[in-house]
């Protein structure tokens, strides 16, 4: 004989229930409860840097050019982002290296050159000229990074 089932409005409130607890233990057990911290927009800091020139003539009429970045220490904070805007003043063409953050670049003259990058590890990180090497190239035309 088979089995008669009633549904009466008793069964379908319980029914009701039942789902509403599902549902909200559904709920309650993937609400993220942590909380973002609330901060300031992390600004970028902007740094404006130049190759410069000096020159000179020895006593013997010898003439005596070295290149430089200018400043030649830029001091940054870690984890915040960078922009650094290299303006070419003198000298027709600086490829240059920043070592230890594998960024490469080249900056010519009469031109901008943005380099953007966020240091992550404290230090100091030198800025190299791969033209003006040593002092029968117009150099050494290094600066520094500090990272603190």
């Amino acid at each position: 004989m088979p089995r008669v089932f009633i549904i009466n409005k008793k069964h379908v409130q319980l029914f009701a229930f039942a789902l509403l607890i599902i549902l909200l233990a559904a709920v309650y057990f993937s609400w993220d409860r942590a909380h973002t911290a609330s901060s300031q927009p992390t600004k970028v800091q902007t740094i404006q840097l130049v190759t410069g020139e000096f020159s000179t003539t020895t006593e013997d009429g010898k003439k005596l050019e070295v290149y430089r970045w200018d400043p030649g220490t830029v001091s940054l904070r870690k984890g915040e982002p960078v922009e650094l805007r290299i303006s070419g003043v003198n000298g027709s063409s600086h490829p240059f290296v920043i070592e230890g953050l594998g960024i490469k670049g080249e900056v010519k003259k009469g031109q901008t050159t943005v380099v953007r990058f966020t240091p992550e590890q404290a230090g100091t990180y030198p800025i190299i000229c791969q033209v003006h090497t040593d002092m029968n190239n117009g150099g050494p035309m290094v600066g520094y990074i500090e990272v603190h």
